[in-house]
């Protein structure tokens, strides 16, 4: 069980920002689900979701740099969710899968050709002897203005990304899970990716990098 509480040279749980961090939110409470609902808000509502921060760079994966870009896409923010909780004794760890995305953009599936995304991380935290799934990938705000539930994690039933829209119209599809990782897969993530998006893909850090893109 200790590979899933060590940091890593991506999951950076013995980061002097992430420590601190953890410990700001986290506060005064004791209980480890108590601990990871603080955590699990923090990372999905405070790192807004930005698929173009994609990237095939370690450095762009790792913990410290994801908090302080303070954005990131699904594989990032599980990333930072995933050292946070370690740094405050919380097993975890990541997780994969292929999901279709039936409400995506029309401009954003023709440039990646698909409605599919073929790594989107999530996470799975030990909490009272019992792997529980979580997928703080998309922000409060940017449910409310695609209109489609937020996830809501409870810490004792998993909380991933919703079947169906406010308007029960089909949203996201899990297609094929991956299985769990105690470190970042990259190179099963940027054999996929890659494919979409050039070997070369940095994250977008600049507010301007994301203009005229769907």
């Amino acid at each position: 069980m200790d590979e899933y509480l060590k940091p890593t040279g991506t999951i950076e749980s013995d980061h002097p920002s992430i420590r601190a961090k953890a410990q700001e939110l986290i506060g005064d409470v004791t209980s480890q689900r108590g601990k990871v609902l603080r955590l699990f808000d923090f990372v999905r509502d405070q790192i807004p979701y930005n698929l173009f921060m994609i990237s095939m760079h370690p450095d762009d994966f790792r913990a410290s740099f994801v908090l302080e870009a303070r954005k990131g896409y699904c594989v990032q923010k599980a990333v930072l969710l995933c050292a946070l909780a370690r740094s405050v004794g919380i097993p975890s760890r990541l997780a994969l899968a292929r999901i279709r995305n039936h409400r995506i953009p029309p401009g954003l599936q023709a440039r990646l050709g698909r409605n599919e995304f073929p790594g989107h991380g999530y996470n799975q935290f030990l909490l009272e002897g019992q792997w529980i799934s979580a997928a703080a990938t998309f922000d409060a705000a940017f449910c409310k203005q695609i209109k489609v539930p937020v996830v809501e994690f409870s810490g004792r039933e998993d909380a991933m990304l919703p079947a169906q829209s406010l308007d029960g119209k089909p949203y996201i599809e899990y297609i094929k899970h991956y299985g769990y990782f105690t470190d970042l897969p990259l190179d099963f993530i940027t054999e996929r990716t890659s494919k979409i998006w050039g070997w070369d893909k940095r994250a977008w850090k600049r507010p301007e990098d994301d203009t005229g893109f769907p």
